[in-house]
């Protein structure tokens, strides 16, 4: 396939190589594919505030791979709670194949976009609709993943609570944040204890091409979390753990 100028081939694979990820083949060419869609159909669905080649390219492609320098990914079984566009699940597939990735959405119009983009890139990915607090407790989800990943807006101990239950003893959540997380993260951690995790640490990076620094919160599972959790997310919402 065609890349329009090579613009967002040339700042992914720079970016790429600045992050020391190597991608597949075809992966430039899925890039361009997924920014045209994401293009095409943001006219009609709220899908993201971020325009153009550049800014697609680093601010959601290259800070989603950026992922990829935390934890092992490979033949991991990843969920992306609250996916939206596809950040950071999508660019995780197209980079690391291997990934076997479920996107969860509450939205409908937006797992109807995730589908859509899935079948047109030839990735295979499961698309659910639904809320994360209902999904957690379902058989072959809670418990059931390596890697848990979000970039939802809400505070650190609200997607704590939505997002570990699906985790597995072992294996991590990766929360997507801004560097001025730091005290958030420290008043997180009484929930994270309460849920069955730890903090593991965390991964500031800039994203290449940009001045942008963001931080990934990484989270460590170390026990089953209490059943009783997640609560309904207005009970969440109004008396965070």
């Amino acid at each position: 396939m065609k890349i329009d100028d090579g613009e967002l081939a040339r700042i992914i694979a720079r970016g790429a190589e600045k992050l020391n990820i190597t991608l597949p083949p075809g992966a430039l060419e899925s890039f361009d594919m997924y920014y045209r869609f994401l293009e095409e159909r943001g006219q009609n669905i709220n899908l993201t505030t971020i325009e153009g080649r550049k800014d697609v390219a680093t601010l959601h492609f290259l800070d989603s791979l950026a992922l990829l320098n935390t934890v092992r990914f490979k033949d991991a079984r990843v969920i992306d709670v609250g996916s939206g566009a596809g950040f950071p699940g999508v660019p995780l597939k197209i980079a690391q194949p291997s990934i076997g990735l479920t996107l969860l959405d509450s939205t409908g119009k937006r797992i109807l976009f995730l589908r859509e983009l899935c079948v047109m890139l030839k990735i295979e990915a499961v698309c659910v609709h639904a809320r994360a607090e209902d999904s957690a407790h379902e058989t072959g989800m809670r418990g059931s993943y390596d890697i848990a990943v979000s970039r939802a807006v809400a505070g650190l101990s609200v997607l704590c609570e939505l997002c570990l239950p699906f985790v597995r003893v072992g294996g991590f959540f990766i929360a997507m944040k801004s560097t001025g997380a730091g005290d958030e993260t420290g008043r997180s951690c009484t929930a994270m204890r309460e849920l069955g995790a730890e903090l593991h640490g965390c991964n500031d990076y800039t994203i290449p091409c940009t001045g942008v620094t963001h931080r990934a919160v990484i989270i460590k599972k170390t026990s089953n979390t209490p059943v009783k959790y997640p609560r309904k997310y207005a009970r969440i919402k109004k008396a965070p753990l």
